[in-house]
């Protein structure tokens, strides 16, 4: 994902953490924002490492143009298994509650939990990432009714009042400044999914835009024996190939690839190979499939016919107990105005201009015919008319990867 941040006591989310952090934030600033806001926002931008994520949707309407909702998001057939994102954005804002509109949107995605990711894009400190992780709190707490904390994978399992569980996950690791005691720290603050590096290099392994591969150091083999121990699931998403192999065979527990796409159907360093996907499935690991432009060549926008080949790919290579959804992206809609594509262009450029961009960015997160709040529900069916059964559909939208949680939380 792509990553925002702010200062001091402003919510420091990333806008890698899903590729629309900072151009949320271009897009609502020019709402109800505090002068102090704006010179935060703005001290960032010059420092390139994004903007205010405190403020993600102060106003819901951005969102909500155009897009009409269905009654609900599980169709016909659907069993009430859960539905578990491996990676979305929350529309969430530390000071007031979310608008009718945006609640109506949240709850018609069908949701029972997802993975939310804090700590930015490796240039967030450890005392920046407890502001963020407090400011979310915070949101939670202005929606109780519609969103919860998950702490143990007791949570994973759906609530009568059909509050969405968020799971605080990290992608990243320079919160962690280096030091293992740093895990024993955010796993304290309810921190259950943790990165070893991002795209770049890490004190603990190689990311997918390394310039040169290092692997795993023998400092990411302890945070990965720490992680075990502490019942913390590890997350190599954006570590190279190198380090992903490396980490699976050394890791005690099931590891993850929340958000990627598959190589062998496009070529991207984002994307995994069936190599690695094995690897990954033969440890009891589980693959989610992401909605971004690396889906297909660039600049093309991915399609639903697209991402189901990905998905397929997936499944043919791992197997039905080992892939998931991972969008990587908003909970609500993407905003395709001419003004916000304007702003979203710009912060593409910035992340070019500081090298943490990845390859062929450009397009706006979302495949097309997904850009909905019920998108899983859309998942379902494509699935379904491509002759796969309820049961295995089931696992695809949460099964899978709340059986990793809960195995993965477990202390060791």
């Amino acid at each position: 994902m792509w990553c925002a941040c702010s200062i001091a006591s402003t919510m420091r989310w990333h806008a890698d953490q899903c590729t629309t952090g900072s151009w949320i934030v271009s897009r609502i600033a020019k709402a109800k924002l505090t002068i102090r806001r704006r010179l935060r926002s703005l001290l960032l931008s010059v420092q390139g490492v994004a903007m205010n994520r405190r403020t993600l949707l102060k106003s819901g309407a951005w969102a909500i143009a155009g897009v009409a909702l269905p009654g609900h998001a599980r169709r016909a057939g659907r069993s009430a298994a859960p539905v578990i994102d491996g990676n979305l954005v929350a529309p969430l804002d530390p000071d007031t509650p979310l608008d009718a509109a945006t609640v109506a949107q949240v709850r018609a995605s069908g949701l029972t939990a997802f993975k939310m990711t804090l700590g930015g894009s490796g240039n967030q400190s450890k005392v920046e990432t407890q502001a963020e992780i407090a400011d979310l709190g915070k949101g939670i707490a202005r929606n109780p009714d519609l969103f919860r904390q998950v702490l143990t994978a007791k949570d994973l399992a759906p609530v009568p009042s059909g509050a969405i569980g968020i799971i605080y996950s990290f992608e990243a690791a320079a919160m962690l400044e280096g030091q293992i005691a740093n895990i024993d720290h955010f796993r304290a603050a309810g921190v259950l999914v943790m990165g070893l590096s991002y795209n770049t290099l890490s004190p603990f392994a190689s990311g997918v835009l390394a310039p040169q591969a290092t692997g795993l150091t023998p400092l990411g083999r302890e945070a990965i024996d720490r992680m075990n121990r502490l019942g913390v699931t590890i997350d190599l998403s954006h570590s190279d190939e190198l380090s992903s192999i490396a980490a699976i065979a050394a890791s005690r527990q099931s590891t993850l690839v929340t958000h990627a796409g598959c190589s062998a159907i496009h070529p991207h360093p984002r994307n995994k190979s069936d190599t690695l996907m094995r690897a990954l499935a033969d440890t009891g690991g589980v693959i989610g499939i992401y909605e971004l432009a690396f889906l297909v060549p660039a600049p093309a926008q991915p399609v639903l016919d697209d991402y189901v080949a990905h998905l397929i790919h997936a499944l043919d290579v791992c197997g039905e107990d080992h892939v998931g959804i991972g969008t990587d992206g908003l909970l609500t809609p993407f905003d395709t105005s001419p003004e916000s594509m304007k702003a979203w262009d710009a912060d593409i450029a910035r992340r070019k201009a500081s090298g943490v961009g990845a390859p062929g960015e450009g397009p706006p997160p979302f495949v097309i015919g997904l850009n909905r709040p019920d998108r899983y529900a859309v998942i379902a069916d494509a699935l379904r008319r491509k002759g796969y059964s309820a049961r295995i559909i089931d696992k695809i939208l949460g099964e899978n990867f709340r059986r990793v949680f809960r195995q993965t939380w477990t202390r060791s």
